[in-house]
């Protein structure tokens, strides 16, 4: 696989990200910063490092799932690894430009 093929793949996985809504807020979960770090390896894996806005966050198994399920439709991938993790906390500040315009935080 050439550089080039897992550069797009992790761009779909990026635009597929952006269209997975967090249940509580009107914002996809890439937008809201959820996601810390996407990695794709050239054997077929989507490793995902994500986060949620709350620690006891009752849609956490549902978010995490839901996004098993959308990118791991992508082609060429063909195993997706969620990590949910809490360090760094979330804060609004990760938010992209455009999610904090949404929710009114400019």
């Amino acid at each position: 696989m050439e550089p080039n093929d897992i550069l797009r793949i992790e761009q779909d996985i990026v635009s597929t990200l952006k269209n997975i809504y967090d249940p509580e807020i009107p914002v996809n979960v890439y937008d809201l910063g959820l996601v810390y770090d996407i990695d794709y390896t050239p054997d077929g894996a989507a490793n995902i490092r994500m986060t949620l806005t709350a620690p006891n966050c009752p849609m956490a198994d549902m978010m995490v799932e839901d996004v098993k399920l959308q990118v791991a439709k992508i082609p060429g991938v063909k195993e997706v690894n969620v990590e949910l993790v809490f360090d760094p906390p979330w804060d609004k500040e990760m938010m992209s430009e455009e999610a904090k315009l949404e929710l009114g935080f400019i």
